[in-house]
């Protein structure tokens, strides 16, 4: 028996790969299982070809062993097996696979389907053994032998006794450490568990003798153990079928199941791409948000397969933000078993697959908004926000994407309705997109802004989330209609006559004004008259970029700055408290400033803000009642 030394400056490498490609350990099993899979896949393979080889499908499986006695982990397979020079080559060169040169020889072949390409994924088995033994026995040779190794000094080739054709993989697994309990790998429970969290979809039976307790025949609390072999992996995957053959119960359960949810999903996508890329999508819209969705343990992101083998818990490379509720799956046999969340990052084929699944994502939502629209209104009131902030978000990078997807309640349809509906309706004179914000959409519809739009039989969208304004903002228009807030002091809606009018009657009430604003000071900007209220006898409304309503919402941030609209208040010059505080200009200049004070707290309560003297204004309001 001749002692080898690995290659390729293998004890800098294999150190480097066990430390820093893989940082789960348990994944070792992962890769051992894919290989034992790619090894029967090759002899099926060559099974259709070779007359010479008779065997039966049905025969093919992987058995696991464990011996808590020995601490020793076995993986078995009845596959092709490898010769003397293929476990030298193989197994003595880091980053040789043969499973990438039977691949590269049949690339041209459609039903070959390999899952280890890089040759890596073997060397993983000694972040948790101090040795490891391959006995293997080739399809086309006569003799068997063994290779084994304790890590980077090396390995040794030796023939050995196998009579089957295949391969066994002994582990002898690390004793426990301070920091890491290798025991756990010794447990049946526990690689249940691996097996079928990484390899339940590899396509051949991954058997196990499990041990339970079975009552004795003929006693009533005697119990003994038997041993019985089971199938641990399910190996179809659900995605792997044909839609047509899944019942929605079926989609359904896999979901409450694999994601954890208690309820059905909202919305079900399936689909199967060939092309520059091939991959299978399972996608799930959720009826509800995750309860920890804006905690920091929220993680966003696709679980990611390659050939059926999990390969990241959460890739969420897969999703935009404003998709991160969305749940499910992609597998792609394009995609490496040996690929870090750092390659993922800069792999073509993966930015190409997220791209499509956001379409898809989309495409879906834009059927569901104009064929179930119930459906949708659902999901909007679930997770509208999250789009909202996509629109937002990144400088309206993706707002082009999103914004036919936003619904905002109408105050002439009494629901929900998209831009587009509010467009498609508006009078043809009409050039802008009326919004007004506010709490609830009862407070909106009572806000002296809104009473003369109304009256004027336009359609205002009610704004009631602290992002609505921002996003509309962001937007800019919507198929060149602007858009315009029904508290902002440029609203237009006076003809040529009325707005010169109005102007004269603000120029004659000029000193009356500045009198007025002594009594708050800075809290204003201006005071005038205006014609955009009817009934109401007082409004604030704000000029410049910045609102009341973002001034509230800018204001409850944690790095709150003080940032303050530039407020106007606007008397209405048809109401009845125009006249009497022309009169108290004249006659009462103290009272004048009283009246202010009030006029100017109902304007700040109308608007939902908080007043800094109340025990001020209601002595002063009794003090006026009483006059």
């Amino acid at each position: 028996m001749e002692n080898k030394q690995f290659k390729a400056e293998s004890k800098r490498l294999l150190n480097l790969m066990i430390n820093s490609i893989y940082t789960n350990k348990e994944i070792f099993l992962r890769e051992l299982i894919s290989n034992a899979s790619d090894a029967i896949d090759k002899l099926h393979y060559r099974s259709l070809t070779d007359k010479n080889i008779k065997l039966n499908k049905t025969d093919f499986k992987i058995i696991i062993d464990l011996d808590k006695d020995a601490k020793t982990l076995t993986i078995r397979d009845n596959g092709c097996g490898m010769t003397e020079e293929e476990l030298d080559k193989n197994l003595g060169t880091i980053a040789q696979s043969g499973s990438l040169a039977f691949k590269e020889e049949n690339e041209k072949k459609k039903d070959i389907d390999i899952i280890g390409q890089f040759g890596v994924g073997f060397y993983s088995s000694f972040m948790v053994s101090d040795l490891v033994t391959v006995e293997s026995k080739s399809i086309d040779s006569e003799k068997a032998y063994k290779w084994t190794s304790k890590g980077v000094d090396g390995y040794s080739i030796e023939e050995c006794e196998k009579e089957d054709i295949g391969t066994k993989i002994t582990l002898h697994i690390k004793d426990d450490t301070e920091e890491e309990k290798y025991s756990e790998f010794l447990d049946t429970y526990k690689i249940q568990k691996i097996i079928k969290t990484y390899s339940d979809y590899i396509r051949y039976p991954i058997q196990m003798n499990v041990e339970h307790s079975k009552k004795k025949e003929g006693t009533e609390n005697e119990y003994e153990t038997i041993i019985e072999t089971e199938t641990i992996n399910s190996m179809t995957p659900i995605w792997k079928k044909n839609k047509k053959e899944i019942k929605n119960e079926e989609y359904e359960s896999f979901y409450m199941d694999k994601f954890h949810d208690y309820d059905k999903p909202l919305k079900v996508i399936h689909n199967h791409v060939e092309g520059q890329y091939n991959y299978d999508s399972l996608i799930y819209i959720p009826s509800h948000m995750p309860y920890d969705y804006y905690t920091n343990d929220y993680e966003k992101g696709l679980q990611l397969y390659s050939n059926g083998v999990l390969i990241m818990e959460k890739c969420d490379e897969l999703l935009p933000d404003y998709f991160g509720f969305v749940k499910g799956l992609i597998d792609s046999e394009d995609l490496s078993l040996n690929i870090s969340r750092e390659m993922l990052q800069n792999d073509r084929s993966l930015r190409i697959i997220s791209r499509n699944i956001e379409n898809k994502i989309r495409t879906e939502l834009e059927n569901m908004l104009k064929n179930e629209r119930d459906k949708y209104e659902q999901f909007f009131n679930t997770f509208g926000t999250q789009l909202k902030y996509g629109t937002y978000s990144d400088y309206g990078k993706d707002k082009d994407k999103l914004q036919d997807l936003l619904l905002f309640y109408s105050s002439t349809e009494k629901k929900l309705v998209t831009l587009k509906e509010y467009v498609e309706r508006m009078k043809e004179e009409q050039k802008v997109i009326y919004y007004a914000c506010g709490e609830t959409i009862d407070k909106i519809d009572m806000m002296p802004q809104v009473e003369l739009l109304k009256d004027q039989g336009l359609e205002i969208l009610y704004l009631t989330e602290n992002i609505d304004e921002f996003v509309l903002q962001v937007l800019m228009n919507y198929n060149e209609k602007t858009f315009q807030n029904a508290s902002s002091d440029n609203l237009d809606l006076d003809t040529n006559e009325e707005k010169e009018k109005l102007k004269k009657a603000n120029e004659n009430s000029k000193d009356m004004f500045s009198a007025m604003k002594e009594a708050i000071k800075d809290e204003v900007q201006d005071i005038r008259f205006t014609h955009r209220l009817k009934n109401h006898p007082v409004c604030l409304t704000s000029e410049g970029a910045i609102s009341v309503e973002m001034e509230k919402t800018l204001n409850q941030m944690p790095n709150n700055q003080g940032i303050k609209a530039q407020t106007i208040l606007e008397i209405n010059e048809n109401h009845e408290i125009a006249n009497k505080l022309k009169d108290l200009y004249k006659d009462n200049k103290e009272m004048l400033q009283k009246y202010t004070k009030v006029l100017y707290a109902q304007a700040r309560l109308i608007e939902g803000l908080t007043i800094e003297n109340p025990t001020e204004i209601s002595n002063l309001m009794c003090e006026i009642m009483t006059k």
